[in-house]
Order: structure tokens, then C-alpha cells, then sequence
């Protein structure tokens, strides 16, 4: 069945070229959007997403919809304005942001690089910041003032990380980056929501991901018992991009096949 949910919208996906953002891109090809895809020196990858999309489009019976890469380090503010300028510029219009980007790397509490913890959080963080500001300047010059920001958070917005201090700071912080724009913008119709994954075979955790000893490390400590493909988180993001979830801002909705349940208490072994 072909799905128009978000047919006639522009979405910018920021580090759309790989793992769950190439996954949204092309989920919201399939629903009928325009994609702009960002980047940063990724391009090849960008341009096999943008086929993937344009694909996706045409398999759906959407027509051959224009996509869009732009290459931006969404770190520095002004980037951020010029990649918002060029896509509004290509497409006319945005509709959707995904704040998607983001870093990882070991962060030690007490043995933490000062540049690694600032690299993290300018990416994660405050990168979300600068996009997300660009993006209401836009919304709310629009007739109806609305649009939509999804912010790709984490399990670890709220199960802390030890040895990864800045990217759990990184998400905890992208939660209430996520509420608190919800409730400043709720009554311009400007929507604000995250998507919290778990463990996401991604080359994110490639420390993990082609290893069968440590997969299954990993997978015994998740409830439903398995690693999700980005392919499965992708149409949460569609969900909360469209009008289906118009009466939704605020929220983390968490994907993570049951971590946030803290399945060591699966056996009551606390009572």
C-alpha cells in the first residue's frame, strides 16, 4: 500500500548519508516528502542515499521527487544558517527537521579529554541547538506557522553511560532541549518530539555490531532479546513527522526493544 503521509513536505535530515538518518530519509521518500540529506565529508554516502530515496519514491508511485545534499558541520552556527538558506532556497519551503547528527567516544569521568568532551557536545547538543533555531526562524515566517522538529535522541537520555560521559550529557540535555522548545512554540503549532533508540546495528557501534561474542553481549540485556536495524526505528520518525501525531510535542518516544524497562528487575530479586 503506498503511504502519503508526509506527501508535498520538505525534511531536512541532518547526518542523513548512514545509519538511522539514511534509514528516515528513505522512509520519508516512501511517505512522499523531498529530502534534503547534510553531511559532513560523507559525501558519496549522501549521494547513494539520495538515489536510495529517489528510488524509494518512484517504487511508491510518488514521481521522481527532488532530494538534496548539502554538506554543513552542524558544530558552528553559521554553517547551520547556510545550509538552512540553501535548502529553503532549493525546496522553497522546510517543513520538517530531524536533528539526527551525532558523535560517540569513550569519555572517562576522570580521565576525559578536554576537546573530546567538546567535540561531542558541540555536535550532539548544541549542533541540535543551531538547527533547531534555524528552523523556527523559518516556521514561524510561514502562513500557518507550524513545522515539525524530531531530535534523535537515546536510551541514554536517561540511563546513564559510565566511560561515556559527554554523550550521555550530550542526550540527557537533547531531552530537555526537546521539552522546552515544545512548550515555547506548543501555541505557534510548532511540534517538538525525540526518538530514544537502543542498540542500533549502526556503524555507530561497530565495536559490537560484527562481532558475534559481543552482539550477543549485548543482546542478552535487552528485553526483547535482539539488536534493531535502523530500518525499524525509521517509521517512528515518519509517525511523528506527520499529521497522525498532531496532537503530540514534548515527548521521547523511546524504540529500544525494552531497555528503558531495566530488565535486571524482570526477576524481582529487590522485594
Amino acid at each position: 500500500m503506498t503511504i502519503n503521509r508526509l506527501n508535498g513536505r520538505v525534511a531536512l535530515i541532518t547526518g542523513g548519508s548512514r545509519g538511522i538518518g539514511r534509514a528516515v530519509a528513505e522512509r520519508f521518500a516512501v511517505e512522499g516528502a523531498s529530502v534534503a540529506i547534510n553531511h559532513v565529508r560523507d559525501g558519496a554516502e549522501a549521494l547513494i542515499t539520495i538515489d536510495a530515496c529517489t528510488a524509494a519514491s518512484l517504487q511508491n508511485g510518488h514521481g521522481k521527487r527532488p532530494h538534496f545534499v548539502v554538506e554543513a558541520d552542524v558544530s558552528s552556527a553559521s554553517a547551520v544558517d547556510a545550509m538552512m538558506a540553501e535548502v529553503i532556497g532549493t525546496f522553497g519551503k522546510l517543513d520538517i527537521l530531524v536533528n539526527n547528527a551525532g558523535i560517540q567516544a569513550s569519555t572517562p569521568g576522570d580521565d576525559m579529554e578536554t576537546l573530546e568532551l567538546e567535540r561531542i557536545i558541540a555536535v550532539n547538543l548544541i549542533g541540535a541547538a543551531h538547527c533547531a533555531r534555524a528552523a523556527i526562524r523559518h516556521f514561524l515566517t510561514l502562513p500557518q506557522q507550524s513545522g515539525v522538529i524530531i531530535n534523535t535522541s537515546s536510551v541514554h537520555e536517561v540511563i546513564p553511560k559510565p566511560g561515556y560521559l559527554a554523550y550521555s550529557m550530550s542526550k540527557g540535555g537533547l531531552g530537555n532541549l526537546t521539552r522546552t522548545l515544545a512548550l515555547e512554540f506548543a501555541d505557534r503549532r510548532i511540534r517538538v518530539n525525540g526518538v530514544g533508540p537502543g542498540a542500533i546495528l549502526t556503524s555507530l557501534n561497530d565495536q559490537w555490531r560484527s562481532d558475534p561474542v559481543g552482539r550477543a553481549d549485548v543482546e542478552r540485556h535487552i528485553p526483547m532479546g535482539y539488536a534493531a536495524a535502523p530500518e525499524l526505528i525509521a517509521p517512528v520518525f515518519a509517525f511523528l513527522a506527520s499529521d497522525e501525531a498532531a496532537y503530540v510535542t514534548g515527548q521521547t518516544l523511546f524504540v529500544d526493544g525494552g531497555l528503558t524497562l531495566y530488565g535486571e528487575f524482570k526477576d524481582n530479586w529487590s522485594s
